[in-house]
């Protein structure tokens, strides 16, 4: 059952992962586009903005993914020298202290997101973007990444108490860049 949710999390990610690079590629184009209408005096005006946004959004949705990819950077100095058992204990404590931060980092996003509704804020530049709109997919992106790690980190709990060391290291381990596969 956990290898099975993990499996559909890693189906789900990807999916928000294309979603996130198909807008990523969408503002690039708009900014080239941008590019060459200054070269001939005219501007869509933005850009920057747009970009900021664009990137921020995409962070936030982009964690769960490198999350589930084994992508965070970790430093495992004590664990590389660790048996299996060793390892895994370091990988759970890893993604507890992982999981909880990023808790209360989704947690402390809705009130920047409630405030700009109910002030009806806007941006403080050239386009006035209702800070909501932008708000919106940033929270729920954080969101997101700490309903994904926690349930990555049940997931793991449940391998290493059935024993399945390996399995609990490939969900939510650390791997040296020796061990990399380029």
């Amino acid at each position: 059952m956990a290898q099975d949710t993990l499996t559909m999390l890693r189906r789900l990610n990807r999916g928000v992962a294309i979603l996130i690079g198909i807008i990523l590629l969408a503002c690039v184009m708009f900014i080239l586009a941008d590019i060459v209408l200054r070269q001939v005096g005219a501007s869509f005006g933005g850009t920057d903005e747009i970009s900021g946004y664009v990137m921020a959004i995409a962070a936030a949705w982009g964690m769960s993914f490198t999350l589930l990819e084994l992508g965070h950077v970790r430093i495992d100095l004590l664990r590389s020298r660790s048996a299996a058992r060793g390892r895994v204990l370091f990988d759970l404590f890893s993604m507890l202290v992982l999981t909880i931060t990023i808790s209360i980092i989704a947690f402390r996003c809705w009130p920047v997101l409630e405030k700009s509704i109910a002030n009806s804020s806007t941006a403080n530049t050239v386009l006035e973007t209702p800070l909501w709109i932008v708000q919106l997919p940033w929270f729920l992106g954080w969101t997101w990444f700490a309903l994904v790690s926690w349930v990555t980190l049940l997931a793991a709990m449940m391998l290493f108490v059935q024993g399945r060391f390996a399995e609990t290291e490939s969900a939510i381990g650390a791997f040296a860049e020796q061990d990399a596969v380029l």
